[in-house]
């Protein structure tokens, strides 16, 4: 596998994945290399894998509670789950993608880097991915699709009071002023815009929040691991 230069200062990204650093090295030498080969990532991202996809990823941690049960929504080439489990081991992250030449590529990066991560083909409006990973804490999802139909996925696979983490770009808040009201009919609450990895990542990460505020009257499932 080709070697990959960090494109950032070297002790900014270990202060993100500390003693993980080279297992977050490898990750970005696989998109660099059969990420794009396969098409999951364009040609003209690799020299900016490291400040555009992997420490915008992976800041968004700052958001998330200790032990929590994350899934993410149309992952792609792992992105932002990826990050986000190797900067914080003691998360539980699932991947769910619904393109099977993705999952592959998912299935090898995840046993290549020894990632206690589950990933599972499908697509999370279907009622037994929901089954499978309803009752999570946080869901993540980035550039997968417009607020309110994003919401209508998300929110049922969060426990009341969990979050949906929706990483956005320079429209976040016309999107937000946009879908507030469906976002409201889907059961979540306002959502706020926050700017995650200041001083890290230039510019920060831009997250919309959304918490689940009604739930479904079912208990939700803690654990399917």
């Amino acid at each position: 596998m080709a070697e990959v230069d960090l494109a950032v200062d070297p002790a900014v990204a270990e202060r993100v994945f500390g003693d993980r650093l080279p297992l977050a090295r490898r990750y970005a030498e696989h998109l660099v290399t059969s990420g794009v080969e396969r098409g999951l990532i364009g040609p003209r991202e690799a020299p900016r894998i490291w400040d555009r996809h992997v420490l915008n990823c992976a800041v968004v941690a700052e958001l998330l509670p200790e032990g929590a049960r994350l899934v993410d929504v149309g992952s792609g080439a792992g992105l932002p789950g990826i990050p986000l489990a190797l900067a914080r081991p003691d998360l539980q992250v699932a991947l769910v993608e619904p393109l099977a030449r993705r999952v592959d590529w998912l299935d090898e990066v995840v046993a290549d880097l020894g990632l206690d991560v589950r990933v599972d083909r499908g697509r999370v409006e279907d009622p037994a991915v929901r089954r499978r990973w309803e009752g999570a804490d946080v869901v993540t999802a980035r550039a997968v699709a417009p607020l309110h139909r994003l919401a209508g996925w998300a929110l049922p696979l969060l426990r009341t009071g969990g979050r949906l983490l929706a990483v956005k770009g320079a429209s976040a808040a016309d999107e937000v002023a946009r879908d507030a009201v469906a976002v409201r009919r889907l059961g979540g609450g306002d959502a706020e815009i926050v700017r995650c990895g200041t001083g890290t990542v230039d510019p920060p990460t831009t997250v919309v929040v959304v918490e689940r505020v009604r739930g479904t009257g079912r208990p939700a499932r803690r654990d399917r691991r």
